[in-house]
Protein backbone atom coordinates (compact mmCIF):
# COMPACT_ATOMS: atom_id res chain seq x y z
CA UNK A 1 0.00 0.00 0.00
CA UNK A 2 1.39 3.15 -0.75
CA UNK A 3 1.87 5.76 2.09
CA UNK A 4 0.59 8.79 2.87
CA UNK A 5 2.42 11.81 3.23
CA UNK A 6 2.53 15.16 5.17
CA UNK A 7 -1.18 16.28 6.11
CA UNK A 8 -2.39 12.51 5.07
CA UNK A 9 -0.28 10.27 7.65
CA UNK A 10 -3.72 8.45 8.41
CA UNK A 11 -3.56 6.44 12.24
CA UNK A 12 -4.70 3.07 11.71
CA UNK A 13 -7.94 2.71 13.46
CA UNK A 14 -9.64 -0.71 13.73
CA UNK A 15 -11.84 -1.21 11.00
CA UNK A 16 -15.41 -2.57 11.57
CA UNK A 17 -14.90 -6.00 11.32
CA UNK A 18 -12.10 -6.05 13.50
CA UNK A 19 -14.52 -4.05 16.43
CA UNK A 20 -17.39 -6.20 15.72
CA UNK A 21 -19.61 -3.46 14.85
CA UNK A 22 -22.28 -3.88 12.32
CA UNK A 23 -20.71 -3.65 8.43
CA UNK A 24 -21.26 -0.27 7.29
CA UNK A 25 -23.53 2.53 7.30
CA UNK A 26 -27.27 2.57 5.60
CA UNK A 27 -28.64 5.23 3.11
CA UNK A 28 -31.74 7.07 4.77
CA UNK A 29 -34.93 6.44 2.96
CA UNK A 30 -35.41 9.16 -0.10
CA UNK A 31 -37.78 12.28 1.33
CA UNK A 32 -39.63 11.47 -2.00
CA UNK A 33 -39.98 7.93 -3.36
CA UNK A 34 -41.31 9.56 -7.01
CA UNK A 35 -38.24 11.96 -7.56
CA UNK A 36 -34.65 10.79 -8.08
CA UNK A 37 -32.21 10.15 -4.60
CA UNK A 38 -30.60 12.99 -4.20
CA UNK A 39 -26.47 12.93 -2.69
CA UNK A 40 -24.19 15.89 -2.01
CA UNK A 41 -20.49 14.84 -1.09
CA UNK A 42 -19.04 17.88 1.29
CA UNK A 43 -15.43 18.51 1.93
CA UNK A 44 -13.65 22.03 2.67
CA UNK A 45 -12.78 23.74 -0.43
CA UNK A 46 -14.98 21.44 -3.37
CA UNK A 47 -11.72 20.39 -5.59
CA UNK A 48 -9.91 17.67 -4.05
CA UNK A 49 -11.74 15.38 -1.84
CA UNK A 50 -15.95 15.75 -2.31
CA UNK A 51 -15.56 16.47 -6.52
CA UNK A 52 -13.55 12.44 -6.79
CA UNK A 53 -16.53 11.39 -4.25
CA UNK A 54 -18.74 12.85 -6.84
CA UNK A 55 -17.43 11.61 -9.55
CA UNK A 56 -16.78 8.00 -8.58
CA UNK A 57 -20.08 7.65 -7.46
CA UNK A 58 -21.95 8.57 -10.09
CA UNK A 59 -19.63 5.87 -12.41
CA UNK A 60 -20.66 2.95 -9.27
CA UNK A 61 -24.54 4.30 -9.65
CA UNK A 62 -23.98 4.12 -13.80
CA UNK A 63 -22.57 0.71 -13.25
CA UNK A 64 -25.20 -0.01 -10.92
CA UNK A 65 -27.95 0.44 -13.59
CA UNK A 66 -29.39 3.32 -11.51
CA UNK A 67 -28.64 6.56 -14.25
CA UNK A 68 -31.51 8.96 -14.02
CA UNK A 69 -32.76 7.58 -10.78
CA UNK A 70 -30.22 9.00 -8.48
CA UNK A 71 -28.00 12.19 -8.85
CA UNK A 72 -25.22 13.37 -7.08
CA UNK A 73 -23.22 16.59 -6.54
CA UNK A 74 -20.53 18.08 -4.42
CA UNK A 75 -19.89 21.24 -2.20
CA UNK A 76 -17.33 22.27 -0.07
CA UNK A 77 -18.14 24.14 3.33
CA UNK A 78 -15.60 26.66 2.49
CA UNK A 79 -15.39 29.73 -0.07
CA UNK A 80 -11.81 29.19 -1.33
CA UNK A 81 -12.07 28.27 -4.42
CA UNK A 82 -15.65 29.12 -5.72
CA UNK A 83 -15.88 28.21 -9.01
CA UNK A 84 -12.56 27.07 -9.80
CA UNK A 85 -11.80 23.80 -11.54
CA UNK A 86 -10.91 20.37 -9.94
CA UNK A 87 -7.60 20.22 -8.32
CA UNK A 88 -5.19 19.36 -11.36
CA UNK A 89 -4.00 15.83 -8.96
CA UNK A 90 -8.00 15.01 -7.94
CA UNK A 91 -8.42 14.93 -12.06
CA UNK A 92 -5.81 13.54 -13.24
CA UNK A 93 -6.25 10.61 -10.76
CA UNK A 94 -9.34 10.62 -11.88
CA UNK A 95 -8.48 10.59 -15.48
CA UNK A 96 -5.99 7.80 -14.56
CA UNK A 97 -9.01 5.77 -13.28
CA UNK A 98 -10.76 5.88 -17.06
CA UNK A 99 -13.35 9.09 -15.21
CA UNK A 100 -13.48 12.59 -16.68
CA UNK A 101 -13.66 15.60 -13.74
CA UNK A 102 -12.83 18.27 -16.33
CA UNK A 103 -16.18 20.08 -16.03
CA UNK A 104 -16.49 20.53 -12.09
CA UNK A 105 -16.41 23.89 -10.69
CA UNK A 106 -16.48 24.36 -7.07
CA UNK A 107 -19.32 25.55 -4.61
CA UNK A 108 -19.95 26.08 -1.31
CA UNK A 109 -23.10 24.42 0.38
CA UNK A 110 -25.19 26.61 2.25
CA UNK A 111 -27.76 25.50 5.05
CA UNK A 112 -31.16 26.02 2.38
CA UNK A 113 -29.44 23.51 0.17
CA UNK A 114 -29.88 21.13 3.15
CA UNK A 115 -33.42 19.63 2.49
CA UNK A 116 -32.85 19.03 -1.25
CA UNK A 117 -30.68 16.03 -0.17
CA UNK A 118 -31.55 12.27 0.55
CA UNK A 119 -28.24 11.79 1.80
CA UNK A 120 -25.21 14.07 2.46
CA UNK A 121 -21.81 12.62 3.09
CA UNK A 122 -18.80 14.25 4.48
CA UNK A 123 -15.47 13.88 3.95
CA UNK A 124 -13.48 14.55 7.34
CA UNK A 125 -15.10 14.37 10.87
CA UNK A 126 -14.67 18.35 10.34
CA UNK A 127 -16.84 18.61 7.33
CA UNK A 128 -19.55 16.11 9.29
CA UNK A 129 -19.02 18.89 12.28
CA UNK A 130 -19.68 21.62 9.88
CA UNK A 131 -22.89 20.25 8.56
CA UNK A 132 -24.45 19.16 11.98
CA UNK A 133 -23.89 22.66 13.18
CA UNK A 134 -26.01 24.06 9.74
CA UNK A 135 -28.84 21.15 10.31
CA UNK A 136 -28.50 21.93 14.17
CA UNK A 137 -32.63 21.22 15.29
CA UNK A 138 -33.71 19.36 12.28
CA UNK A 139 -33.58 15.69 13.26
CA UNK A 140 -34.52 14.73 9.74
CA UNK A 141 -31.98 16.50 8.60
CA UNK A 142 -29.23 15.26 10.96
CA UNK A 143 -30.19 11.75 10.47
CA UNK A 144 -29.33 12.30 6.43
CA UNK A 145 -25.38 13.16 6.98
CA UNK A 146 -22.64 10.69 7.23
CA UNK A 147 -19.06 10.06 6.96
CA UNK A 148 -18.41 8.68 3.58
CA UNK A 149 -15.61 6.22 4.77
CA UNK A 150 -18.33 4.86 7.23
CA UNK A 151 -19.80 3.28 4.31
CA UNK A 152 -17.05 1.30 3.87
CA UNK A 153 -16.93 -1.87 5.79
CA UNK A 154 -13.08 -2.17 6.34
CA UNK A 155 -12.46 1.46 7.66
CA UNK A 156 -12.95 2.46 11.35
CA UNK A 157 -16.32 3.85 12.54
CA UNK A 158 -15.22 7.65 12.36
CA UNK A 159 -12.76 7.13 9.53
CA UNK A 160 -12.05 10.43 7.37
CA UNK A 161 -10.59 10.42 4.10
CA UNK A 162 -7.86 13.05 4.68
CA UNK A 163 -7.50 16.34 2.55
CA UNK A 164 -4.64 15.51 -0.10
CA UNK A 165 -4.63 19.64 -1.27
CA UNK A 166 -1.30 20.09 -0.09
CA UNK A 167 -0.04 16.78 -0.47
CA UNK A 168 1.96 14.22 -3.24
CA UNK A 169 0.54 12.45 -6.49
CA UNK A 170 0.26 9.54 -3.83
CA UNK A 171 -2.09 11.09 -1.82
CA UNK A 172 -4.64 11.57 -4.42
CA UNK A 173 -4.23 8.05 -5.25
CA UNK A 174 -5.06 7.63 -1.50
CA UNK A 175 -8.16 9.50 -1.77
CA UNK A 176 -9.01 7.56 -4.81
CA UNK A 177 -8.62 4.07 -3.07
CA UNK A 178 -10.22 5.23 0.27
CA UNK A 179 -13.47 6.50 -1.34
CA UNK A 180 -14.09 3.94 -4.00
CA UNK A 181 -15.97 0.90 -1.56
CA UNK A 182 -17.92 3.76 0.41
CA UNK A 183 -19.09 4.59 -3.40
CA UNK A 184 -19.68 1.10 -3.93
CA UNK A 185 -20.96 0.29 -0.93
CA UNK A 186 -23.42 3.08 -1.64
CA UNK A 187 -24.39 2.17 -4.97
CA UNK A 188 -24.95 -1.24 -3.90
CA UNK A 189 -27.48 -0.16 -1.07
CA UNK A 190 -29.26 2.40 -3.92
CA UNK A 191 -29.66 -0.56 -6.19
CA UNK A 192 -31.86 -2.17 -3.58
CA UNK A 193 -33.93 0.46 -2.83
CA UNK A 194 -34.42 3.14 -5.92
Amino acid sequence: PVRPSGMLDVMRRPSRRETGQRPAATVPQPRDPGQPYRICAVCLGNICRSPTAEVLLREELRQAGLDGRVVVESAGTGDWHLYGPMHPRARAELSRRGLDGSSHRARQIDRSWLPRYDLLLAMDRRNLAGLRRMAAGDSDLENRIRLMRSFDSDSGPDADVPDPYDGSPEDFVLVYDLVEPAAREIARQLAEMV
